[in-house]
């Protein structure tokens, strides 16, 4: 059936619903008049009520019917430059992103739709067919938030004018999909995963279950673990800091055996890794401290604008509406006693006896410790801070704190923080 602007005049229709509110016509009736459903009856209704003289339902495009030439030269320079990092075989991009183009666009001012930005590649020969998704039957279910908390990191080059390749390290809520933490870091390291703990436990708390794969951060294996490796140690029977922070709180931890076991938070990595190694192939970012403002920017994105496909919502709504609900496992974070900072809690712990001297010696730099008897074992606890390249050692006795001291992270070359 055709549109009903062909078919009727704004004064036929515009009758027609002054013959409804005036109790002659029925909207049944009206409807099958008009051949429409009640939705559209509904919506012209309204818009009769809104305004009755100036009601009319004659057809107004919304958007140009044809775009401008700079418009059309922008969506071509935008093609061919997605095309040249697709060519370029250092960068590790190998498909067009249409939705990243519009976005990039959208900066500059020009709102274009992603079909008429595909119909333009076709056109010119930068186009690409999807391939073929595979099938994904290991899913890991859950019915809250904070039911499980998905970790893990990404050695890559987020930037092809970058020196170095750098860790992504991130942890996404496994019923909301919304990354809770991300950012980047130089090394991969015990220290780095803590940080990233500690910042997810200060914000929403203390979740059910962390799911990690199997790296030595997060778990002794007895055949990998050469340092650990005792006949009278098997797998798990030496805990890596990392665990025993984390079991300390009562988090559960469940290891995955496989990449493809952990493929919820696989997949944010590579809508992630393509979207912020385009932006930095792009502007030609270099440091890490200027490609996180696009890791900020792509982690807004993806939890405040980007619906998800498996859900079909927007994950900080749908992570909201469940803490609404009650949805949620998350335990508030409490400073757990005697300690009293959280430095005491997200740290690198190690233990040292008291020497005749009344000395701690920690890689050959000796402490001096005051009214402790030689002997007496003590808890270290190292709280680095790479900003300031300092490290700070609270030292405890049992429960009860001895002292602190500050050295320069240089004052132990050995230790990788």
């Amino acid at each position: 059936m055709t549109q009903i602007h062909r078919r009727f005049t704004s004064d036929h229709v515009r009758h027609l619903f002054r013959t409804y509110h005036a109790g002659v016509m029925t909207r049944r009736e009206i409807e099958e008049t008009l051949g429409i459903g009640k939705t559209r009856f509904f919506a012209l209704a309204k818009l009769f009520r809104k305004e009755p003289a100036a009601f009319s339902i004659a057809y107004q495009r919304r958007t140009p019917s044809k775009l401008t030439s700079q418009v059309e030269e922008e969506i071509f320079k935008a093609l061919l430059l997605d095309k040249s990092l697709i060519d370029d075989r250092d960068i590790p991009i190998t498909f067009f992103n249409y939705s990243a183009i519009r976005d990039r666009l959208r900066k500059q001012g020009i709102e274009v739709s992603v079909p008429t930005i595909i119909k333009r590649a076709k056109a010119i020969g930068c186009y690409q067919k999807k391939a073929k998704k595979k099938i994904h039957d290991q899913e890991v279910l859950t019915a809250a938030t904070g039911a499980l908390i998905q970790h893990d990191a990404s050695h890559h080059l987020w930037s092809p004018y970058a020196s170095a390749k750098w860790i992504l390290i991130s942890s996404l809520d496994d019923y909301s999909r919304k990354i809770l933490y991300a950012d980047f870091f130089k090394a991969e390291t015990t220290w780095a995963h803590i940080l990233a703990a500690q910042a997810l436990i200060c914000r929403y708390g203390v979740p059910l279950r962390y799911y990690v794969d199997s790296l030595r951060v997060f778990r002794f294996v007895q055949n990998r673990d050469s340092f650990w490796k005792k006949l009278n140690l098997k797998t798990d029977e030496a805990d890596p800091e990392w665990k025993q922070l984390l079991q300390g709180l009562g988090i559960e931890i469940l290891y995955a055996l496989s990449p493809q076991a952990k493929g919820k938070i696989e997949r944010s990595y590579r809508w992630l890794q393509d979207r912020i190694v385009r932006t930095a192939a792009i502007e030609k970012l270099t440091d890490i401290d200027e490609v996180r403002p696009v890791l900020r920017e792509e982690l807004h994105r993806y939890n405040h604008l980007q619906v998800h496909s498996t859900t079909g919502e927007i994950p900080d709504r749908r992570f909201e509406k469940a803490r609404r609900e009650g949805l949620t496992l998350f335990r508030p974070w409490v400073l757990p006693k005697p300690f009293r900072s959280a430095k005491d809690v997200f740290c690198l712990k190690v233990t040292r006896v008291v020497n005749p001297y009344r000395r701690l010696s920690f890689h050959q730099v000796e402490i001096p410790i005051r009214h402790i008897p030689p002997g007496e074992e003590l808890d270290l606890h190292l709280v680095p801070d790479l900003s300031k390249e300092t490290v700070e050692i609270r030292i405890w006795r049992k429960n009860t704190f001895v002292q602190s001291v500050t050295f320069p992270v240089k004052a132990f070359p050995r230790v990788h923080f």
